[in-house]
């Protein structure tokens, strides 16, 4: 018995809807980069996108343990000499794109390269409960409910 190896003809993508509200930030993204990657069917290829297409809402309300929030920095670098900056997880919740945390979190839980940009474009994260998607008719994940450390308390 050889080792099975997805084909693109192979390859079923559903569509997950995942609200965030009140959820720990890791937490999500883990399981956020897990069905991005398609770890999670018995069908997976580590060389093929067959990972589903997960729509992210109320992205603005995930929280952070400790005192993650107020002592977490991003760092960019912008190309010039000492050029590093850093911005706390307060300031960009506080700012316009508070989504950005979560697809952060799960841009580093992605391998990096082709596949992994692929993979990263089956991802839309939203900061409200409103999505433009109610044409694929996502299936609800309740990542609350799978363990009890997801949620804060």
């Amino acid at each position: 018995m050889s080792t099975f190896s997805a084909t693109p003809a192979d390859i079923e993508k559903k569509w997950i809807v995942i609200d965030a509200t009140g959820l720990v930030v890791g937490r999500l993204a883990t399981i956020v980069a897990m069905r991005l990657r398609g770890k999670h069917k018995p069908t997976f290829t580590p060389h093929m996108d067959d990972g589903d297409n997960v729509i992210v809402i109320n992205a603005a309300k995930v929280v952070f343990t400790g005192r993650k929030r107020d002592q977490k920095m991003y760092y960019h670098h912008t190309g010039f000499i000492g050029g590093i900056k850093e911005r706390s997880a307060k300031s960009i919740f506080e700012g316009r794109f508070p989504e950005r945390i979560v697809e952060k979190a799960v841009e580093r839980m992605i391998p990096r390269g082709p596949l992994g940009r692929q993979q990263m474009s089956n991802l839309r994260v939203y900061p409200g409960a409103e999505h433009p998607h109610e044409a694929q008719k996502p299936e609800a994940l309740d990542v609350g409910a799978m363990n009890r450390k997801n949620k804060a308390a």
